[in-house]
């Protein structure tokens, strides 16, 4: 559980998800040259920070942080900032893919994983929908009930171990 101190704007990972969006649009466009590859390579160490850290400390975060919030009016809520590190870790990885595509001279790979890259930035900055925040709790749920599940086999065994 996290406390309020540690919770997030959820405006903080949308605007994120929108600058994200606009650097796989370039890097789709430009890649495999010299840019597309210098712009996908920050990008994995923007998402490598989000994962680490957390998203809160992203270089985009700070932007937000900085210039866009204090333009904006209080949020109505915030938000545990879980799910969206979770979501830049599931970024990362596609990132990384692409990153390694391209430098292997596997555009076809690159351009795939950017690919979808591009298309969860742009359900979260668009509809606000983020795909690994949502992976992140349906994981949770799935552990959940498999945790509830195991205890109930566990609790059944011994009942029988008592009987017999």
């Amino acid at each position: 559980m996290t406390t309020a101190r540690s919770q997030i704007d959820p405006r903080g990972p949308r605007f994120t998800a929108a600058v994200t969006l606009a650097v796989f649009a370039v890097v789709l466009l430009a890649a495999p040259a010299p840019l597309g590859i210098a712009l996908l390579a920050v990008q994995t160490v923007f998402f490598a920070i989000g994962a680490g850290r957390g998203v809160q400390h992203t270089p985009t975060a700070y932007v937000f942080r900085k210039l866009i919030r204090p333009r904006l009016a209080a949020p109505d809520h915030l938000e545990d900032p879980e799910p969206p590190r979770f979501a830049q870790s599931v970024g990362l990885v596609f990132a990384a893919v692409a990153l390694v595509g391209y430098l292997a001279d596997l555009t076809l790979l690159g351009q795939v994983a950017a690919g979808f890259a591009l298309a969860a930035a742009l359900l979260n900055a668009v509809f606000g929908f983020c795909l690994g925040c949502e992976m992140y709790l349906l994981i949770g749920r799935l552990r959940a009930a498999t945790t509830h599940r195991n205890l109930t086999i566990t609790t059944e065994s011994h009942k029988e171990e008592v009987t017999a």
